[in-house]
């Protein structure tokens, strides 16, 4: 028969998993791969861990079955060459079909986050994983490296964030028991769905008082009026969702009659800034971000901090003054309460030309439960238990900043400015 009518040969091909341990040196990778690439190797996958210059290396290999004992016999001399430890697995057709499969599919990113992270946080929060049967394809570290010698140059927050594979068998079951671990050992957590939106977040939005600063201005004013307990007490309770915002708002105003306008410079001047407003907003800034603040409080003190951190949206509540400079215990204009708060950052939204899914949003009290539900990410910030409870991420260990790990980011990312 003529060659011309011959099949052709059919050429056998396999895959290998080649794993690499040791001490991590430049050139190692290079080295590798000028072995694989003499043999027409394909590269299916490949991936890096590196823990104080150790390096675990995974390389999965599709070559010619002829070939396979040669380029391990070659890897095997180079890796004695290195100082490297190295192993090989074979990886059917069937198992490697069945991996790719599962690629792409049902993946989240847990952020563990605190002032310390302790081999027991870190235990508790991977049991409740394993539980609902979502498996770790990897961890990386966000925060900074820690000196031991110079304890005091290190941040005081520490972060990891894992990626995960699988569908949680109860979701709901999984966030409450990540919350009770929050509230029982002191850490906090972000559970998220990891996809595009994740990954392009472009609007964030804040509540002001007790969040971007740690005070409720209505208190600091009605503290120089001479109804601060009064009007405390009414702020407490509704923050709770224990009465109406809108009411409760209207009360608290009207005891602010007669009070001199000029105060609230004063006021404003002294707002005592929440740790890690400025390393936040600096980073947003720079990294194209649209910020927003959406209070209840009063335009006034939001303006003021418009004016320092260049934020692009404020809306909250204007206070009434007469002719003579003085609070008339009235206000101007729509109320800022949950329900609007939820409509605001939809409207902006919407002029920034920002699926809602990109949106984010921090808040403490009862009244920021809407945005916070409405936005693509949801954070209580040092929230009122209802908050917490309601809420899918909460930030209860350190300061405002903690936000940008949520968003991903890595302290390497950030230059001194931002770190300080």
């Amino acid at each position: 028969m003529s060659s011309n009518n011959t099949p052709e040969t059919i050429i056998k091909k396999e895959q290998i998993l080649v794993r690499i341990t040791g001490q991590d040196r430049p050139g190692l990778t290079a080295s590798v791969m000028e072995i694989l690439a003499r043999y027409n190797a394909h590269i299916l996958d490949i991936g890096q861990a590196d823990i104080h210059s150790t390096l675990s290396l995974g390389i999965l290999i599709r070559l010619k079955e002829s070939d396979s004992g040669q380029v391990m016999k070659e890897l095997l001399f180079k890796a004695t060459d290195l100082g490297v430890n190295i192993g090989f697995s074979p990886v059917t057709d069937d198992e490697y079909e069945a991996w790719v499969n599962r690629q792409g599919k049902n993946r989240y990113i847990l952020t563990l986050l605190g002032r310390h992270l302790s081999a027991a946080q870190i235990e508790a929060a991977t049991k409740v994983i394993a539980e609902h049967d979502l498996n770790i394809d990897s961890i990386r570290r966000l925060t900074g490296r820690q000196s031991i010698q110079n304890p005091q140059k290190n941040h005081t927050r520490k972060c990891i964030e894992f990626s995960l594979r699988g569908n949680p068998k109860d979701r709901e079951q999984m966030q409450a028991e990540l919350m009770r671990l929050s509230a029982e050992m002191g850490m906090d957590f972000s559970f998220q769905h990891d996809d595009m939106y994740r990954r392009m977040r472009r609007l964030i939005c804040f509540d002001m008082d007790s969040t971007l600063i740690q005070t409720e201005v209505i208190d600091e004013l009605a503290m120089r009026a001479g109804v601060g307990d009064q009007v405390k007490a009414i702020t407490e309770r509704a923050m709770r969702g224990e009465i109406d915002f809108r009411e409760s708002f209207k009360e608290r105003v009207s005891l602010l009659k007669g009070l001199d306008v000029g105060v609230m410079r004063d006021i404003a001047e002294h707002l005592p800034i929440t740790e890690g407003v400025d390393r936040l907003m600096y980073v947003l800034k720079r990294y194209g971000y649209k910020i927003a603040i959406l209070s209840g409080g009063f335009t006034y003190f939001g303006k003021y901090l418009q004016d320092r951190y260049g934020i692009d949206y404020v809306y909250a509540n204007e206070l009434e003054i007469d002719e003579n400079g003085k609070l008339t215990g009235n206000y101007v204009g729509e109320i800022v309460d949950g329900k609007r708060k939820a409509e605001l950052l939809k409207l902006i939204a919407q002029v920034e030309k920002v699926d809602i899914k990109q949106t984010i949003a921090v808040g403490d009290g009862a009244n920021d439960l809407p945005m916070l539900s409405q936005s693509g990410l949801g954070i209580a910030f040092h929230a009122k238990p209802r908050v917490v409870a309601n809420a899918q991420q909460s930030i209860n260990t350190i300061g405002i900043d903690g936000v940008l790990y949520f968003l991903g980011f890595k302290d390497s990312y950030l230059d001194e400015k931002g770190n300080s």
